[in-house]
């Protein structure tokens, strides 16, 4: 591994580099948007232009044995994903990378009715976003199997942390439905999932791998609203029955609510040795400033 390549630097991208540029690693990141250049020096992270979408324009990408973090979503539209299939054929006999470190989505299971799900659970994408995650999975797994080169796929829970609570969902008046009828919800905090892909990057991988990314203690979206709710000294959202929430609710709401699911954690603490600072909500919420 000579450097760091991030492909999608927002808000986890950046700090996954600012990690490595601790560790004094060199630090690049894909943007297509040059406005974020002066940004993305500041920080000390080498900015490289390219646009998934058009892949003339990954033709030099330092991608020689790099650590490549993958965080770029696919497009809004489709059942594939074209952008993985653009970067996968830039990366020619010539520039392979050392590794490739993919995010994708604990939704790739679907609905489990409440089970718990591990690594080995079947996949039952049932949301436009989830399949194309998996169309994304299923592509890099075969690169790895044509190349030999490790990939890692990290299966992400909802990710929650300071800047990244349903504030003003709240303020909105969002709804939440009767505990009893929510579905299980996971979670992990955007620092911990940082620190994750941290120590995926310094785990000495190899083949292809799968690891689920979560707290491991699952609540409810409602939990999680009240809780956030009374973190932010806001009023309690009303409880309304599932059929209320059909007719209240936007169709991504729903969308969460139409799954649950609880996911099991322990490969990613047995095998990549991982201490999380907030192993639950309540002290995850309990270290969020909330404005």
């Amino acid at each position: 591994m000579r450097h760091i390549l991030i492909t999608g630097c927002g808000d986890i991208g950046k700090r996954v580099a600012r990690l490595w540029g601790e560790h004094g690693k060199n630090v690049y990141a894909l943007i297509r948007d040059p406005h974020q250049t002066r940004h993305l020096r500041d920080m000390r992270i080498n900015p490289v232009m390219g646009d998934l979408d058009n892949p003339d324009t990954l033709v030099n990408l330092p991608v020689q044995d790099a650590l490549i973090y993958y965080f770029a979503p696919p497009a809004a539209a489709g059942d594939d994903d074209p952008r993985m299939h653009n970067f996968i054929n830039c990366l020619t006999d010539h520039n392979h990378p050392a590794k490739i470190i993919y995010i994708s989505t604990t939704g790739v299971y679907g609905d489990c009715h409440g089970a718990w799900v591990t690594e080995d659970s079947p996949v039952n994408p049932q949301t436009p976003r989830s399949i194309r995650r998996l169309a994304a999975e299923r592509l890099l797994k075969e690169w790895h199997d044509a190349t030999a080169i490790p990939v890692v796929i990290l299966r992400v829970a909802g990710i929650y942390g300071p800047g990244r609570l349903p504030i003003e969902r709240i303020k909105s008046g969002q709804p939440v439905l009767h505990e009893k009828e929510a579905p299980y919800s996971n979670r992990i905090h955007a620092d911990d999932l940082a620190f994750i892909c941290l120590s995926t990057g310094e785990h000495p991988s190899a083949g292809y791998r799968v690891y689920n990314i979560s707290d491991g203690h699952p609540t409810t979206m409602t939990d999680y609203f009240m809780r956030v709710a009374t973190k932010a000294g806001l009023p309690l959202p009303r409880i309304v029955s599932i059929n209320e929430a059909r007719r209240e609710l936007d169709p991504l709401m729903l969308s969460f609510l139409d799954e649950s699911k609880r996911v099991d954690n322990r490969r990613m603490l047995q095998e990549l040795g991982v201490k999380l600072r907030y192993p639950d909500l309540a002290t995850g919420l309990d270290h969020c400033q909330v404005d």
